[in-house]
């Protein structure tokens, strides 16, 4: 579900970048920071089965609400595709994200931990292969969701108007996690179940509360001091406990820079989709199969599930032996730098990556500037004189190139030695002037960044002396008054058939080979003639070029990244169940995925009060302090003694 959710936000409910990503990283924070609540539950009251079960329905509930809040009316929207009455659907959406929020997050501690109940003390090998397939299990949906997904959600679906279907994306996986429940509540009777026997964690937190409380009251000079002030705990506690709670909290210490690195690698689902919008996504450049094999936006993201599955059996058959060949010391600390400074190496290649994307961009006016070119309606050339530019001529049905950008909104404008006329154009606008003979016909509103979701804008301009109909797979525009020009309309990558006919039924069918994110007025001239070769006498013309960017080029940042996270997540999730006592594994696994929602807390605050022009600027910035929280991590570390919890 997370791998449309940032699309959703950005294209359905219309919000900007940074809102869309802060959004998107509380809701993973917020998947991260309820499993101590699961974990709450199943020990103290309900047991894992319970929690299992109640929670998956409360999931299942959220993602029907999300399913229903991507169910859209033509009545959404204004003429100019901007949200009218998008009340319900946002309140929809933010329930229904809250609910799966408390749904997974309550069963994430649980499930892992009830399969590991299924077996006795004497069945480790048979365990650690449940884990193993369990691991598998995770990987494969990741990587089976990021390719479905993406899918169901390029469908076209809605009541009166089609867009892009998720209700769909987000239904089915609802779906399919009803049938999951049935299942798992149907061998009830085949599982081990043991008895909530209470809480550790609340424990623990009640252990250290004392202690900071015990020591507070007994501040004076008089009362001796204590080794550490875990001691001060004594009084109530068992020596034990206290023992297990100071080597608790020795590795919790360790973790205070960790959530950096998940503040990078969960803006795969963010940031680095957004990026991809801007990218080329045909992989087949052989014209014969070109567009075969096109992925979308959404579903790069599949990339790091694909390199995990291959990358883990390398790194522990290959890599890791390899090391320990030239007597490395490669213990589990220096493995969790590593990872940390790989990250940061992923998100500079993602920097890179932007500036070359910034740079194939066209230069869209700024907020105190009006950007305007001149289409000329005629069949010969038209003289022009604009006030403060040398004169040019634009030639029959051709513009007059690139856009010309001006700092004043009014200015005066004389076409084919006719009267100067003065025009006001709106600032931060980009404009289209269609001339004719007796001057200036009309200004069109031209697009003022990229089509959304890597798609391409199309509009129709009819210069043909009669009325026409223009039509494709996908939509129909009606008849056209001559000289009337359509608005833009969204079409998807790959070939694009148009139908023009006129009246009288005559048509003609004009082909057009669309790439990723380009916008194009195509003018029927008044030469057009209705035989064989009618598609010769159209002219389209470019507004927006195409991405030029292709979209293998992230395949370097998502291979340094899963490198970092193979190397950094492993190696934690060993060194957190190793370093822990036997009844606190618990309690140190809840730390963990702490880190996590601490790391998307981190991205959310960066993205609405960082306000960064540009976005390689936000890479390096995250990509340096992670880079400072290695070099932190790494003084930490030498200072850690490993202990035997035994």
């Amino acid at each position: 579900m997370r791998a449309v959710l940032v699309l959703y936000f950005k294209y359905f409910l219309r919000w900007d970048d940074d809102f869309a990503t802060t959004i998107y990283h509380t809701f993973v924070a917020l998947c991260y920071l309820t499993p101590i609540l699961g974990a709450i539950i199943a020990d103290s009251w309900l047991g894992k089965f319970k929690t299992i079960t109640y929670l998956s329905i409360v999931y299942t509930i959220g993602q029907a609400v999300m399913a229903l809040s991507g169910v859209h009316d033509i009545t959404d929207y204004d003429k100019d595709g901007t949200p009218d009455n998008m009340t319900v659907h946002i309140a929809l959406s933010m329930l229904g994200l809250m609910l799966i929020a408390l749904g997974t997050g309550g069963i994430k501690p649980c499930v892992a931990a009830f399969g590991g109940d299924q077996f006795e003390d004497h069945q480790e090998k048979q365990r650690s292969t449940f884990f193993s397939i369990f691991y598998l299990s995770i990987n494969t949906g990741g990587l089976l969701s990021t390719l479905i997904t993406p899918i169901l959600r390029a469908q076209e679906c809605g009541i009166h108007t089609k867009q892009k279907c998720y209700p769909l994306a987000f239904g089915v996986p609802g779906a399919l996690m009803v049938v999951a429940l049935i299942v798992f509540i149907v061998g009830k009777g085949m599982y081990i179940m043991d008895e909530p026997k209470g809480n550790v964690l609340l424990k623990v937190m009640k252990c250290i509360g004392f202690a900071i409380k015990n020591r507070f009251n007994h501040r004076s000079k008089k009362y001796p001091k204590r080794e550490h002030w875990m001691d001060w705990a004594e009084e109530k506690y068992d020596k034990i406990l206290i023992a297990q709670v100071k080597m608790v909290l020795k590795v919790m210490f360790l973790y205070i820079p960790l959530p950096m690195f998940w503040a990078l690698f969960d803006q795969q689902g963010s940031r680095w989709t957004l990026q991809a919008t801007a990218m080329d996504g045909d992989f087949v450049s052989y014209n014969r199969f070109k567009g075969v094999f096109v992925i979308q936006p959404d579903q790069m993201q599949t990339v790091n599930p694909i390199l995990i599955v291959i990358m883990v059996p390398i790194m522990d058959n290959l890599v890791y032996p390899l090391i320990k060949k030239c007597h490395l010391n490669f213990t589990p600390l220096p493995k969790i730098t590593v990872g940390m400074l790989l990250a940061a190496l992923a998100f500079v290649a993602a920097a890179l990556l932007q500036i070359q994307i910034d740079e194939s961009l066209p230069n869209f006016p700024s907020c105190s500037e009006t950007q305007i070119k001149f289409l000329n309606l005629l069949n010969s050339d038209l003289p022009v004189s604009v006030a403060g530019q040398e004169p040019f001529v634009v030639s029959g049905f051709q513009t007059s190139g690139d856009y010309m950008s001006f700092e004043k909104e009014n200015f005066t404008v004389s076409v084919a030695g006719g009267n100067a006329v003065t025009a006001h154009f709106r600032k931060g606008s980009r404009q289209t002037v269609l001339m004719n003979s007796f001057g200036i016909h009309e200004i069109l509103e031209d697009l003022t960044e990229k089509p959304e979701d890597g798609k391409n804008a199309i509009r129709f301009l009819n210069a043909y002396f009669a009325e026409l109909n223009i039509s494709s797979k996908s939509f129909e525009l009606g008849f056209m008054s001559p000289f009337e020009s359509s608005n833009y309309t969204l079409v998807a990558q790959g070939t694009s058939i148009f139908t023009i006919r006129n009246v009288y039924g005559d048509g003609c069918n004009y082909t057009m080979e669309m790439g990723f994110g380009s916008a194009y007025t195509v003018v029927i001239p008044n030469n057009f003639t209705f035989t064989e070769n009618c598609a010769d006498y159209i002219i389209p013309i470019e507004d927006i070029p195409r991405n030029s960017i292709h979209m293998a080029w992230q395949i370097i940042q998502y291979f340094v990244l899963t490198c970092g996270e193979v190397v950094f997540s492993v190696t934690g999730l060993d060194f957190s169940y190793s370093q822990a006592p036997s009844n606190m594994k618990s309690v140190l696994q809840a730390g963990w995925l702490l880190t996590v929602a601490v790391g998307n807390i981190i991205v959310l605050i960066v993205a609405e009060a960082g306000s960064l022009k540009d976005q390689w600027t936000e890479y390096v910035l995250f990509a340096s302090l992670l880079v400072a929280m290695s070099i932190i991590f790494a003084i930490m570390a030498c200072f850690y003694t490993y202990t035997d919890p035994a």
